[in-house]
């Protein structure tokens, strides 16, 4: 797959986690990917395999998070890896405190699936979000 398409998969596979179009998410995913969220603390933090834990990852983060992205994210490729580079502005449900994350994605692309993310994000702002005022 050329680098243009890998990149295409990619902005595929955010378009379709916009929607939350989880079936076109698992299509777009190689069966043995792996995505690795940093951190401690927060709910979506952790180290999740395959489509079963892809689907676990996304059930999490609609129950635990609400999230926006006040502008398009960039793309930044080279061969099968593709960086997308953004902003995200939320809320932890459980807590109701917002937070304000600028992240990185490292994503690998095979055979036009994605095989593997890794989010570089601030996990400091998400920790403290998921913090209640009792454990401050």
């Amino acid at each position: 797959m050329s680098t243009q398409e890998n990149v295409q998969a990619v902005k595929a596979f955010f378009a379709a986690m916009g929607r939350g179009d989880e079936p076109a998410l698992l299509a777009l995913s190689a069966e043995d990917i792996e995505w690795i969220i940093p951190g401690d603390g927060w709910p979506l933090a952790g180290t999740h395999r395959g489509h079963a834990g892809l689907a676990n990852v996304l059930k999490k983060a609609s129950e635990a998070v609400e999230t926006s992205y006040p502008k398009p994210p960039e793309y930044v490729a080279q061969g099968d890896r593709v960086l997308v580079i953004g902003l995200a502005e939320g809320k932890i449900k459980a807590t109701n405190k917002t937070f304000e994350d600028h992240w990185v994605f490292a994503i690998t692309v095979r055979d036009g699936k994605l095989t593997s993310i890794r989010e570089y994000i601030d996990t400091q702002a998400l920790a403290r979000a998921s913090q209640s005022d009792a454990s401050v």
